[in-house]
């Protein structure tokens, strides 16, 4: 089973898109960029957006809607995009994939569709890739090409951020730029934020150069334990301890979908610790699965991680996902958290 990663789907932009993909793993910014780069390429007029470019929303999702929605015919041009971004499938039954696969496999008939179905990082079951695909990716592999947007690091994240930050018009040194990281975390949603936020008051200030004091004034630090202070008192029913944690990340002024983001993900690393363990995974093995560099915190997750039911969990990640998307539709951020903690 072929499983592309995302530099190469970027060539395949280049020389155009045909048939369905599904977007899955770990790095969000990355699918959210390359669905942007897709409705660009194939929906270039915003006048005929409205017929090429069909959005079906997550929580309106049937297949038969799907399937609907892929009949249409495209307006003055050859091909139309239809897509579903932040689709979860953490809990879908095997019946439920094979629905989705079904409606997938129909743009065989209507093929002047291109297809893209992005899954938040967390709501699908990976299995263990590259061997071990799971049924589910395995079953929807038959009808559409998988996509697989790994987390960067390293020198290629480095090299990111000092484009990042030449986009907006300054500059870093790769030492200033390995600092931002090491203070705001890998993920790329926060540091895409915090480049914006560094650029804008270097150029305010009519300067051009980040330096390392600018970013110990301007950057947020990185917040994983608050996020895993703030899963766990979700999933253990803590409420008071969840607001407090909540108060935290306000104090720190943290964007609330930012902060979401991150309890999501703990919440998805803590269930993946429960499930990796309960199939007897060594410890060493998760560690370097989920990037955990210190095996005492490896130790309190695990053990957190066995406080809650699978039931629990899953519960946690579905709604996370549609506060997710709230959101995203420009609700209060910060209400939209503490609703979910009153929900839980």
């Amino acid at each position: 089973m072929e499983i592309l990663k995302e530099d190469s789907f970027r060539r395949q932009l280049k020389k155009g898109l045909n048939g369905a993909y599904l977007f899955f793993g770990e790095e969000d910014y990355l699918k959210s960029f390359s669905l942007k780069s897709a409705r660009s390429l194939i929906c270039g007029d915003p006048t005929l957006a409205v017929f090429n470019d069909v959005r079906i929303d997550p929580l309106d999702y049937t297949p038969d809607t799907l399937v609907n929605a892929l009949m249409s015919f495209p307006m003055m041009g050859e091909k139309k995009i239809v897509t579903i971004d932040g689709l979860s499938l953490a809990s879908a039954k095997a019946s439920e994939i094979a629905e989705l696969t079904e409606a997938i496999g129909t743009i065989e008939e209507y093929d002047y569709n291109v297809l893209i179905i992005s899954i938040p990082a967390g709501l699908i079951d990976e299995g263990i890739l590259p061997k071990r695909p799971s049924t589910a990716l395995s079953t929807i592999a038959k009808k559409a090409t998988l996509v697989h947007f790994e987390s960067i690091s390293g020198a290629r994240l480095n090299a990111w951020v000092q484009k990042h930050l030449e986009h907006n018009g300054v500059t870093a040194s790769p030492q200033v730029c390995a600092n931002l990281i090491e203070r705001c975390g890998g993920s790329m949603y926060a540091l895409s934020n915090e480049t914006e936020k560094l650029a804008y008051y270097l150029l305010q200030h009519g300067r051009s150069e980040v330096t390392l004091d600018d970013v110990s004034l301007i950057s947020c630090t990185i917040m994983h334990s608050d996020a895993y202070a703030l899963a766990n008192a979700i999933l253990e029913n803590r409420y008071a301890d969840a607001i407090s944690a909540l108060n935290v990340m306000k104090f720190k002024r943290i964007e609330p979908t930012i902060a979401l983001s991150e309890v999501s993900r703990a919440i998805c690393d803590l269930f993946l610790i429960k499930i990796l363990s309960a199939d007897g995974m060594p410890a060493a093995e998760i560690m370097r699965m989920l990037k955990i560099t210190s095996e005492y915190k490896f130790k309190l997750y695990a053990s957190a991680a066995q406080k809650s039911s699978r039931e629990a969990f899953e519960r946690a990640i579905r709604l996370c996902s549609d506060a997710d998307l709230a959101l995203k539709r420009g609700s209060n951020g910060y209400m939209i958290i503490e609703r979910l903690i009153c929900v839980l």
